[in-house]
């Protein structure tokens, strides 16, 4: 019998939080999405500033780091020009992003979903989103 680890709402409102924590310790208002293993949102949070555009970057943040199963970032090291993965942020109409900021959420080896966040830095968006994760694992 096949048995899929999932988040919950819960688990997401974890997630958020831990990566709010760190927005509002760095000063950054950031956009943040937390997905399902398949890259279905679970739940969202724009904190008061978070720019506009960023809603969408990290809605796709998150879903490319749960698709694909892994970092946003690499996807940004392997899709330069000569890269095995070049021209892949163009694929599935352009969801696929390759900026910092999306992290696959992995528990015991399996990917449970993706947080993804947006309006800082590429940095600033991993670190925040490492934060979420980490908060979440201590929470398990």
């Amino acid at each position: 019998m096949l048995t899929i680890k999932r988040l919950s709402l819960e688990d997401a409102r974890v997630l958020i939080a831990g990566a709010r924590a760190k927005a509002e310790e760095i000063g950054v208002p950031m956009c943040i999405a937390v997905t399902d293993e398949s890259g279905q949102l679970i739940a969202f949070e724009r904190m008061d500033g978070g720019k506009i555009t960023s809603s969408i970057i990290a809605q796709d943040k998150a879903y490319t780091a749960a698709g694909a199963k892994r970092t946003t970032e690499s996807y940004g090291v392997a899709s330069q020009p000569g890269s095995p993965a070049y021209g892949i942020n163009s694929a599935i109409g352009g969801r696929l992003l390759v900026v910092a900021g999306g992290l696959p959420v992995i528990v015991d080896g399996d990917v449970v979903g993706g947080i993804g966040l947006s309006s800082g830095t590429p940095a600033q968006d991993a670190e925040c989103a490492q934060a979420g994760i980490d908060f979440f694992l201590k929470s398990l």
